[in-house]
């Protein structure tokens, strides 16, 4: 399913994704008509621009936050044409489980953006690169890694929270109690200079991040088409 307000980008959006396989069951302008539209065809996708009627703003965002917990079968990408750091703090914060964040200049790169669908379609996740290194750039320290800074535990907590995975998920895989996993938690805010000022959801965006940041350096490489949060 797309949901934009532009029928010529929608439009191309459905060809590509038709010349790739997959099968678009609507095509809409608004937010009203794609929650409609989702509750009829509970689609295994929505692809959903930011910045749609009425008051082009972030209705989008608050379109996809309701999409994922009315209908947590369905992934969600979100399409914007510039970072808005608050809209995907706030996209992110909710879930980094089947969700997606890209700019609209990614849609051109077809493996790239085919491939992010398909990681959200799975249950991963995908941020623009360019959304990492903004939502990066207030809290960056680039003297050391994040492994320098955390225990092992506490960086294989952060690796499940890069996952998506709750807290109690996150226990449960570990065999230890959700208290110990919070405490783990708030030890990694401390360590990674994360402000008590940021809400706790913005935090573990951010602690997250940073864990992405450390990957490339310590082992395969840094990609050039989308950060995946899990998948």
């Amino acid at each position: 399913m797309i949901a934009d307000d532009s029928v010529l980008l929608r439009s191309g959006i459905a060809r590509l994704l038709e010349d790739e396989g997959f099968e678009v069951v609507a095509e809409v302008g608004d937010v009203d008509t794609l929650l409609a539209a989702v509750d009829e065809h509970r689609p295994d996708l929505a692809v959903v621009d930011v910045r749609m009627p009425p008051t082009f703003t972030d209705e989008g965002i608050h379109a996809a936050l309701r999409i994922r917990r009315e209908h947590p079968e369905t992934g969600v990408l979100v399409l914007s044409q510039y970072v808005d750091e608050q809209s995907a703090t706030t996209l992110l914060g909710w879930s980094a489980h089947s969700i997606g964040y890209l700019l609209k200049d990614r849609v051109p790169d077809i493996d790239g953006f085919v491939e992010a669908l398909h990681r959200i379609r799975t249950g991963g996740s995908a941020l623009d690169p360019e959304v990492v290194r903004q939502l990066m750039a207030r809290s960056r320290d680039r003297t050391d890694t994040v492994a320098d800074r955390l225990s092992p535990r506490e960086y294989e907590v952060l690796s499940h929270m890069a996952e998506g995975l709750s807290n109690n998920a996150i226990a449960e895989r570990l065999f230890v109690t959700p208290r110990s996993i919070e405490k783990h938690i708030r030890s990694i805010f401390v360590k990674l200079d994360l402000s008590h000022d940021e809400q706790d959801h913005h935090r573990r965006v951010l602690a997250v991040l940073r864990y992405l940041e450390s990957v490339p350096a310590r082992g395969e490489g840094r990609t050039t088409r989308g950060a995946a949060l899990s998948g």
